[in-house]
């Protein structure tokens, strides 16, 4: 790439960018190891983003177990870091800003995008970061490149006394947030949330905040402990009777909602049992095809919905960084669900942590600018 397309960055205090740097490279199922790769090389209207966190997001597991996704590749996408460099055209961004990408941007303009379907549009589905190889996040490496339709649309500054790591939760924040926001819940109902790892503590969370009730289940009273400091105050032990518990905290009715956090299919029929008649469920971790069984007869006669969420939504984009931004230091301090923290060169240790969890193990968390 010629010079020419880069903004000059002359003034900046940064340590100069080098040519090459590490990266957690997925070369084959169960197989990543850290290399030493090339920088990858802005265009026009590009920046290049130092990575200083990137959260381990379940579906980057899914893609080095099971082969999903050719390689090689470098996954991560729930990432924060710094602008290093900045391409010709870039407005609003300058070198030393701190900053966080999304790795989605719909095109705004597609049958799926007036629908407001945006995981369903084709450029939404495209990949706008990469730190090399096909563009994946690149989010487990030192530099990113940021493309120019997610610098239009999908960069955002962090404001001054909001750390990185609260900063890399606003992608799976708003995966979340668009799931509470589609139930349209209201102070009288009752939510279920099956599973408080990361993800199931945030959709409870976000649940608590519309005035309902949410009842959490997980196997673990340390994930409790921490949904507690979320105002989570109705857990349930998973290896109870969770259908029987719902319906004893709702006059016998049963939850009005179920969202599964967790990707256990057997788990649909327990959530489906957990709500009443004209009840909702939301899978919301089921992303991988194949065949689940559940009783025709609850959806038609017992009228209950059976529904789905996937991803992030545009349109929820500032609200969700207003909620982490201010929340960080007004009872959403989202930084409480990391629980390990592990250095680039450690990424392969991190994954697999991540990829068999423990009792006190929530949000991992690779810190290649730490």
């Amino acid at each position: 790439m010629s010079k020419s397309s880069l903004e000059p960055a002359a003034s900046s205090p940064l340590a100069p960018i080098p040519a090459t740097m590490r990266a957690a490279v997925y070369r084959g199922i169960n197989d990543v190891r850290v290399e030493t790769v090339p920088v990858p090389e802005i265009g026009p209207g590009e920046v290049l983003m130092k990575i200083h966190t990137c959260g381990i997001c379940g579906t980057d597991l899914k893609k080095i177990h099971t082969g999903s996704h050719s390689a090689p590749r470098v996954f991560g996408h729930e990432m924060s870091g710094t602008v290093v460099q900045v391409g010709k055209g870039v407005e609003g961004f300058a070198v030393g800003d701190r900053v966080m990408a999304y790795h989605h941007i719909p095109c705004g303009e597609c049958f799926y995008c007036r629908k407001h379907t945006f995981a369903q549009c084709e450029t939404y589905k495209k990949v706008g970061c990469t730190a090399g190889f096909a563009p994946s996040g690149g989010g487990f490496a030192e530099y990113i490149r940021v493309m120019d339709w997610i610098v239009r649309g999908g960069l955002i500054k962090i404001p001054d006394g909001v750390p990185f790591e609260q900063a890399a939760f606003i992608e799976p924040t708003n995966t979340c947030y668009k799931a509470i926001e589609l139930l349209n819940l209201q102070p009288d109902e009752t939510v279920l949330v099956i599973g408080q790892g990361p993800i199931g503590i945030l959709l409870a969370a976000l649940a608590h905040r519309t005035g309902a009730t949410v009842l959490t289940s997980d196997l673990y009273p340390e994930r409790h402990a921490i949904a507690a400091t979320f105002g989570l105050s109705h857990p349930l032990d998973a290896r109870s009777d969770v259908p029987a518990a719902a319906r004893a905290a709702t006059e016998g009715r049963g939850a009005d909602v179920a969202l599964l956090a967790v990707g256990g299919n057997a788990l649909i029929n327990v959530a489906m049992d957990a709500i009443r008649p004209g009840g909702r469920v939301v899978l919301f971790a089921q992303t991988q095809h194949g065949e689940a069984p559940f009783d025709p007869a609850a959806v038609c006669m017992d009228e209950k919905t059976l529904m789905g969420s996937y991803s992030s939504s545009v349109t929820v984009n500032d609200a969700v960084a207003d909620l982490v931004f201010t929340g960080y230091r007004n009872g959403f301090d989202l930084t409480r669900l990391i629980s390990h923290r592990f250095t680039l060169e450690d990424s392969v240790a991190a994954i697999d942590l991540a990829s068999h969890p423990q009792a006190d193990s929530m949000k991992i968390v690779i810190q290649p600018g730490s």
